[in-house]
């Protein structure tokens, strides 16, 4: 039977404000999509090269949860303006942790509590840069 697909939950904002790079961006209201974009491409590539399933959940600006899908590509959840991203981290955790390996990526020490106690792994917004640069040297790699 083959191995389940890991799947590797980020909390957007939480790692857009971990990231100086990202935070300088966000900062700026007209460019605050700069952030999210270089992000996602970010986890594209990591997505790519690691063969995880990433889902990307932002607290929300929209009315209602709006969900994402790219062809073969990221998942993006806009969580709806009474919700946050962190409790639909922990929702998803608890409802799959049963069916597959889950890593969620949050410098939210609540939310590391939560979902170590359901079962998942945690990485801190840092441990995600490393895992993403690696991903970008290994494309580099594969392309020279």
């Amino acid at each position: 039977m083959p191995t389940p697909l890991t799947y590797l939950l980020v909390d957007g904002h939480n790692v857009i404000n971990a990231w100086p790079e990202l935070k300088r961006e966000h900062r700026i209201a007209s460019r605050r999509h700069l952030a999210r974009t270089e992000l996602l491409k970010r986890l594209r590539n990591l997505q790519d090269m690691s063969g995880m399933q990433v889902v990307v959940v932002f607290d929300g600006a929209r009315q209602g949860t709006n969900e994402e899908r790219e062809p073969q590509g990221l998942q993006i959840i806009f969580a709806d303006p009474g919700t946050t991203a962190d409790t639909i981290i922990e929702r998803l955790v608890a409802k799959y942790i049963q069916e597959r390996p889950m890593r969620v990526v949050s410098a939210d020490g609540m939310i590391r509590e939560t979902i170590l106690s359901l079962g998942a792994e945690w990485y801190s917004p840092e441990i995600l840069r490393s895992l993403c640069d690696g991903a970008e040297t290994s494309m580099r790699a594969r392309l020279a």
